[in-house]
């Protein structure tokens, strides 16, 4: 199951301790690591992040979800951050729509106080064990969140709801006054404009999930190349399923684009 993982430590150097104990853990093919980082809080509460390995496809994935996590944990300074590099939670995009819910974060920020390190990652396990087991001995405290992609069901309800609105003005400038209908031919303006910002926005996110799939198969391919004979055919099997589920939403987006094309159709 995908899921954001945050294991909060004492200090940076059990963090670091923490990370390569992941990424052991993907090694022996326990679970699947696609993106991960060290985040540091210092004495006066000040954060900063390093990218915990610089292998691998998983970099596609690392703006998008933990640079965006980064943010909104960092506060107004990390926020701005985020929303400069393009990650999820700049203007089209937070991290409540990618299924991480603001209860999560407060929750992670009640122990990540000044002076104490996380390893924040995304990855894929089918049981809680492995890690469990590893990250206690370490003093880790772990807080997991399974992703939900809402986003993507987010963009067909607002592209619907835009093409509803232009209709509904539509049928109402037959029925007013040329001074009122003035008035409803600029309301139509500002909402296909508002239209063509979304489909704008929903060709970027188009072009993200493939990315994003590209990475976590690649991902997902060296480190079936890699592992034990017994763990290949469990990790054949997720990877199947992740595929999967690209493809279903890229189709899903695919249909919110063609919804928003056809309601700019003069």
């Amino acid at each position: 199951m995908n899921k954001v993982a945050v294991v909060v430590f004492e200090n940076e150097k059990q963090a670091y301790e923490g990370s390569r104990a992941i990424r052991d853990l993907h090694r022996e093919g326990s679970l699947t690591v696609y993106a991960d980082a060290v985040i540091t809080k210092d004495a006066s509460g000040k954060m900063s992040y390093r990218r915990a390995s610089d292998t691998g496809p998983e970099g596609a994935l690392f703006g998008l979800l933990i640079g965006g996590m980064f943010g909104l944990l960092g506060g107004p300074l990390g926020m701005a951050v985020g929303a400069g590099t393009g990650t999820l939670i700049g203007a089209a995009f937070d991290l409540t729509r990618a299924g991480i819910g603001k209860d999560f974060l407060d929750e992670v920020l009640e122990f990540l106080l000044p002076g104490k390190a996380a390893v924040v990652a995304e990855i894929d396990e089918e049981w809680q064990t492995p890690l469990d087991a590893r990250m206690e001995p370490l003093g880790g405290r772990i807080f997991r969140r399974s992703r939900i992609q809402v986003e993507d069901e987010f963009f067909a309800r607002e592209i619907a709801a835009y093409e509803a609105e232009l209709d509904a003005l539509d049928a109402e400038m037959a029925k007013v006054t040329a001074q009122r209908r003035a008035k409803l031919e600029a309301k139509v303006k500002e909402t296909r404009q508002k239209l063509q910002a979304r489909r704008d926005e929903l060709k970027a996110r188009i072009e993200a999930v493939k990315r994003e799939g590209d990475a976590k198969i690649e991902s997902l391919q060296q480190q079936i190349a890699t592992v034990s004979s017994d763990q290949k055919e469990r990790l054949k099997i997720r990877l199947e399923k992740v595929r999967a589920e690209y493809k279903e939403r890229s189709a899903r987006l695919s249909e919110a684009w063609e919804l928003a094309k056809s309601a700019l159709t003069p």
